[in-house]
């Protein structure tokens, strides 16, 4: 039965961020930030597809052409009400396990991906949603993977009437373990101070680095524990940056 899922990774991207605007177009050595998502995540071998999950604002209208360009299926819904957009880019797709990235994650790996998809599957049926960034957090920031059954995200779809619950995707999910069975993906020891999204110029100054040090893209996390262990001053960089509170 598991093997017959639809199994879908939807990246949610858009132009309009607050702390960094256009930040799904920013330059990573010579790709976009969405592009090199996007590269990664098509590298998971649990995902039957990846689509982008962007909105109607006509700035995201670059978004959609690079999609275009590249032969991405892509959804364009609600700014404000990602859970909507999310909802109905499953629904178009035909979702039954949906596998939620965010395009600020340019190092995402896919064998983590495949490492959280696969507990999802394996904890079948007594699960509805596993994440590797929900408490107690242990991976680095940056390496994010929820996974759930369409029907938690339809559920939440129907009954969310909070903001906070339409804007951030799964909230409304994780924050009901009496209605969701919610299970947390841990690493082998704790890596939750490691910082590697880019949600300011000081985040993308570290990933530049990273990048550019290994000159190619398929290096993976452990890869980066390694070198950081030899450059630990490269953690300096963005260190004194705090995540945005939910």
């Amino acid at each position: 039965m598991l093997s017959t899922m639809n199994i879908i990774g939807i990246v949610q991207a858009r132009m309009g961020s607050t702390r960094l605007p256009g930040k799904a177009f920013l330059d990573i050595c010579g790709e976009p930030m969405l592009a090199r998502v996007m590269a990664r995540c098509q590298r998971a071998k649990t995902l039957n597809r990846v689509v982008v999950a962007t909105t109607t604002e006509p700035d995201d209208n670059i978004l959609c052409d690079l999609c275009t360009a590249r032969d991405w299926p892509y959804y364009r819904g609600s700014q404000e009400d990602v859970l909507d957009r999310y909802y109905q880019a499953a629904k178009q797709y035909q979702a039954d396990v949906v596998v939620r990235i965010t395009s600020d994650c340019p190092v995402i790996d896919p064998d983590v991906i495949d490492l959280t998809v696969g507990e999802f599957l394996r904890l079948q049926p007594d699960c509805d949603y596993v994440s590797n960034s929900e408490p107690p957090r242990q991976f680095p920031r940056g390496l994010d993977v929820e996974v759930f059954h369409f029907r938690a995200l339809e559920q939440a779809w129907h009954e969310a009437r909070d903001p906070a619950f339409r804007e951030h995707v799964t909230l409304y999910i994780y924050r009901h373990p009496e209605k969701f069975r919610v299970v947390p993906i841990l690493a082998d020891r704790d890596y939750s101070h490691q910082r590697w999204t880019v949600d300011t110029p000081e985040d993308r100054a570290l990933i530049l680095k990273l990048f550019e040090h290994f000159g190619h893209d398929r290096f993976g996390w452990r890869d980066i524990l390694a070198v950081l262990e030899q450059h630990p001053e490269w953690m300096k960089i963005n260190r004194h940056i705090r995540q945005k509170a939910v």
